[in-house]
């Protein structure tokens, strides 16, 4: 039997102010409704999470379970991406990220930062209230301003970089560890951890902390034009968690992987609704099956064309569809036999 568990949903691109996005009794009624087994949600989203109290509180955690599962799904796991992503932010980006942070915090980056810590931490004890084993964010990014190497970046610019991104984050991962969860950071551009090579940087800098691991999507890799596939053969010890989600990447003779400050529907590389790009997501779960994934499938549903919640519906047959039964046999037992030492030295000619 397979270990993948699915299809389950984030939901941080559906919540609304109206119903049925507006709550975590309504929220997950629907997804049940539509077939999902399992809800991924978003810690920023106080409609659905009071955080705080669930890393204070193991009977509010109770009471989340049993809206989700009175609504015919689990929690697959908790995120903070939007407070990762505070953890680490260069100064350019202060004014653009100070939307993520609360009020009293906006333009004051050392309590943003401290706010940003806390909620992390918060995050590692609500998930282990909630007896989840996984908690998804981003790294934050001291570096990506520098990706494109002009100016030249100079030397011990990177590795400085990466200590510090270490530094920060290293209290947060023994936190989780203490909690007994692993940290998976989505491999996403904006991020320092953006790809496999940065990854291995930020691994190293933390001393290669077991609880640091990745959250895989490939929609991020197709836009770089990364091996996807061979991405899973290399890291498969370290992704823990599994976003379903897909895009397209069509070049054309204005614009390529940097897309020219278009919007979405203009750019060259573009996230779609499962199904609806280029994603090879046989390859992918095969892959997985191969390494016995035993994490959620997530769909993160991302279209500039296709509504969500047509998105939503049909991803739970996609992803169902892709889920693979592993075999408890191999296809040519039929013809084989029993072993006989004596025989298969006859057959190599061996006396």
């Amino acid at each position: 039997m397979s270990k993948m568990k699915g299809p389950a949903i984030f939901l941080a691109q559906f919540v609304a102010a109206e119903a049925p996005f507006n709550s975590l009794d309504n929220i997950t009624r629907w997804a049940g409704e539509l077939g999902y087994k399992g809800v991924q949600i978003p810690t920023w989203e106080s409609s659905l999470i009071d955080l705080e109290q669930a890393a204070k509180s193991k009977e509010y955690c109770a009471e989340l379970h049993a809206v989700c599962r009175g609504n015919g799904v689990e929690i697959s796991e908790l995120s903070t991406h939007l407070q990762g992503q505070l953890v680490a932010v260069h100064p350019a980006y202060d004014e653009q990220f100070d939307g993520f942070a609360p009020e009293a915090c906006r333009g004051n980056p050392d309590a943003r930062q401290a706010w940003a810590v806390e909620q992390l931490k918060w995050a590692a004890q609500a998930s282990h209230n909630l007896g989840l084993t996984q908690h998804a964010t981003f790294s934050g990014a001291l570096l990506w301003h520098t990706m494109y190497p002009w100016p030249q970046r100079p030397q011990g610019l990177v590795e400085t970089g990466f200590a510090e991104l270490a530094a920060r984050w290293l209290p947060i991962l023994e936190a989780f560890d203490a909690a007994g969860v692993d940290l998976c950071y989505e491999i996403h551009p904006g991020e320092d951890l953006h790809d496999g090579v940065t990854f291995e940087r930020f691994l190293e800098a933390t001393g290669n902390h077991p609880r640091c691991h990745i959250l895989y999507d490939p929609s991020h890799f197709m836009l770089q034009q990364l091996d996807y596939i061979q991405f899973i053969d290399i890291y498969h010890e370290r992704i823990k968690m599994f976003h379903v989600k897909d895009a397209e990447f069509n070049p054309n003779g204005r614009s390529g992987v940097y897309g020219g400050y278009q919007d979405w529907k203009e750019r060259p590389g573009r996230f779609r609704s499962l199904g609806d790009g280029q994603v090879n997501f046989s390859g992918i779960f095969s892959q997985f099956a191969r390494y016995d994934f035993e994490g959620w499938a997530v769909l993160e549903w991302e279209c500039c064309l296709k509504h969500p919640e047509d998105g939503a519906r049909e991803g739970v047959e996609f992803i169902n569809r892709h889920i693979i039964r592993t075999t408890d046999k191999a296809f040519d037992d039929f013809a084989g036999g029993e072993s006989d030492e004596q025989a298969n030295r006859r057959i190599l000619g061996l006396s």
